[in-house]
């Protein structure tokens, strides 16, 4: 049975959405158009490219994640070269090395540009904050004088992944003009409302993966220090607006994954512990299906 998709930013704690996707194969779902937000735009886009849960689990587990981080080398002491990184490049690492990634999975299975998947099918996330607005990719290309059909997919990945501060913005050239943009979970970490339209009768069931647990079940926010404040002002920013589309309405279409003990940008998770993220996304999907109707 065909479905349509979306999947939650979370960072590292996308590993859960690995596990998510081998219960919802298990189920025999197969994904017609899917949309994310950072660790869930590589999860659609690998979806898209034709990878399986198993794929990508082996690739995730290949893969060094510290090999991701690529600092800026310099002769300069390690802690200034990083002020000075976040001061001028506007964050520590530059993202190429995930970007480079990303394109290679990718074009293993012959996709380049958008124009190398079905029309519709992949819709990726990302924050224009030269303009503070959304960015939807490859949809609002045209809008900045650029050909959706020419268009990186693995650069659209990057783009929805650049956490601020963490990763370099990437710099997008649109007639002229410089645009920032970042990672998507600032303005949409869940962007189900891409396939929310009340007037016309759904094509098919919608689907979400969500990577935190229900509003009523989220933890409070302690702000004790200007850290706190900083960690506080982002959850915020990041979930604020997509919950005023998550109504009963949706909730119920909704895997929600309560991830609680991996920061988003821990890079250095051990393997028992991708293994137990992969089987905490299994187990609460599983548990969806058995009372879903679609």
């Amino acid at each position: 049975m065909y479905i349509d998709g979306v999947f939650s930013g979370g960072g590292i704690k996308g590993f859960a959405l690995i596990g998510a996707l081998q219960a919802i194969e298990e189920k025999g779902f197969l994904f017609r158009r899917l949309a994310g937000t950072s660790a869930g735009a590589i999860i659609s886009a690998f979806i898209m490219a034709g990878y399986t849960s198993r794929d990508i689990f082996e690739m995730m587990n290949e893969l060094e994640l510290e090999h991701l981080l690529d600092e800026r080398r310099t002769i300069l002491p390690a802690a200034l070269t990083k002020w000075l990184c976040l001061y001028w490049r506007l964050g520590l690492y530059k993202g190429e090395k995930l970007e480079k990634w990303v394109e290679a999975k990718l074009k293993a299975r012959g996709i380049y540009t958008f124009a190398d998947l079905p029309p519709h099918s992949l819709r990726i996330i990302a924050s224009d904050l030269t303009n503070g607005k959304i960015l939807v990719l490859p949809d609002d290309l045209p809008n900045y004088g650029i050909s959706p059909k020419r268009f990186s997919v693995a650069k659209a990945v990057r783009m929805s992944c650049s956490l601020p501060y963490f990763f370099e913005p990437v710099k997008l050239k649109s007639r002229g003009e410089t645009i920032v943009v970042v990672d998507g979970g600032v303005l949409s970490n869940f962007p189900i409302w891409l396939f929310d339209h009340e007037k016309r009768p759904k094509m098919r069931p919608v689907l979400g993966v969500k990577l935190s647990p229900k509003e009523e079940e989220q933890p409070k926010n302690e702000i004790k220090n200007a850290i706190d404040l900083f960690g506080a002002l982002f959850e915020t920013m990041k979930d604020a607006h997509d919950a005023r589309h998550i109504s009963r309405r949706h909730e119920k279409n909704i895997i929600f994954l309560p991830v609680k003990q991996v920061v988003l940008t821990e890079f250095q998770l051990s393997d028992e512990t991708k293994l137990e993220l992969i089987q905490l996304g299994k187990e609460e999907t599983s548990k969806f299906f058995r009372r879903w109707c679609y």
